[in-house]
């Protein structure tokens, strides 16, 4: 006996969608729930950065490149010198010999998306720069397509359409609030800038997201040191070297400086490991939410006026992320060599969104 019409489509559906038999309960995993923790973690490093940004602005410390040059120096120090204890190919030297131009236009693209969206604040509005920003999700979609091969269901697209529609109701809720700060000396520069700044940071996430499930987050992490110290030092002597020498240096300017240094260090850290078990734009989903910790810290420091619309955003973004990691993607792989035909039946190999296929996949990339 056939099944009726209306089962026949909804099986299709589900089908497409990469639903397939789940059930609640195969959605809400440990697994899951300690992403979206993680997730979370990550966003409030980046509130801390808010934060301390914004108390150095009303300092009258504007010195993004400083504060830059700072986190790589960290990262130099602690995972750089981790490198150069590592032998044969592993090593710090090894490695610098055999992917210096990869590394070296992964740490242009991170230090120049940072510098960017912050010169874009002198240029647009904030409203802007929080609509325009989420434009990385795409872009790193598309360049995943292309280099990484991830392959995405239609129930993925969805997902990032619900968060997408989170941040225009915080938006709203900024403009509600009258929130809508920055400049309109140049809207199309500001607005520019923003769209430079997303597309960089798309090319050093998806670039992380290569190097930590290829290679290792060490190696990563270290390189990024390297090159990050060398490229944020040099335009800070070029750019910032009369800023730097107007700060009125005290104890507070100080405590903040180190704030932002160590947040911008635990999230250069910590991120690669949510990127492995993840992707990179699963952590991009995640970390829309950072806007609104900021937000929450700004009701008791700065005195923001608060709206329901906020809570509507957060829902909004957390059903989107979760919907995103309920399926899995798929990840093309070429055709396998004859010499492991027989431990490969398939060209393609789903990877699941928790991070739990294989620990180095094979994927086809300029990197």
């Amino acid at each position: 006996m056939e099944a009726p019409t209306d089962e026949k489509i909804c099986g299709k559906l589900r089908l497409g969608c990469g639903l397939y038999n789940y059930k609640l309960r195969d959605v809400f995993t440990w697994d899951l729930l300690k992403t979206l923790a993680m997730g979370q973690v990550l966003s409030l490093m980046i509130c801390g950065t808010a934060v301390s940004c914004q108390y150095l602005a009303n300092a009258g410390a504007e010195t993004p490149m400083l504060q830059s040059f700072l986190n790589y120096a960290l990262l130099l120090l602690t995972y750089t010198t981790v490198l150069c204890t590592y032998k044969e190919e592993q090593n710090f030297l090894q490695v610098l010999k055999t992917k210096w131009w990869k590394y070296l236009l992964m740490g242009l693209a991170d230090v120049e998306a940072n510098y960017t969206v912050v010169k874009a604040y002198r240029y647009t509005t904030l409203t802007s720069i929080q609509l325009l920003d989420c434009f990385v999700i795409p872009a790193l979609m598309l360049m995943s397509w292309f280099l990484l091969k991830t392959r995405y269901r239609p129930l993925h697209y969805i997902a990032v359409t619900v968060c997408l529609l989170g941040v225009g109701a915080m938006v709203g809720a900024d403009i509600l609030a009258g929130r809508d700060q920055g400049s309109t000396s140049d809207v199309m520069l500001g607005d520019g800038l923003v769209l430079i700044s997303a597309v960089l940071y798309a090319v050093s996430n998806m670039c992380q997201e290569f190097a930590v499930k290829n290679r290792s987050r060490v190696e990563f992490l270290g390189m990024m040191g390297f090159v990050g110290t060398i490229v944020s030092g040099i335009q800070l002597a070029a750019l910032e070297i009369s800023a730097v020498k107007k700060i009125e240096w005290n104890f507070h300017i100080a405590m903040m400086f180190i704030l932002y240094a160590l947040c911008m260090f635990a999230l250069y850290s910590f991120m690669p490991v949510v990127v492995k078990r993840t992707s990179a734009t699963a952590v991009n989903l995640s970390l829309l939410t950072a806007d609104l910790f900021s937000l929450f810290c700004g009701l008791f420091l700065f005195h923001y006026t608060f709206s329901a619309l906020y809570i509507v955003a957060f829902i909004l973004i957390m059903a989107g992320f979760v919907t995103f990691n309920a399926v899995p993607t798929y990840s093309a792989q070429p055709e396998p060599d004859s010499s492991d035909q027989e431990a490969r039946s398939s060209s393609d190999r789903l990877l699941p969104a928790d991070g739990n296929g294989p620990s180095n996949p094979t994927v086809v990339s300029a990197l």
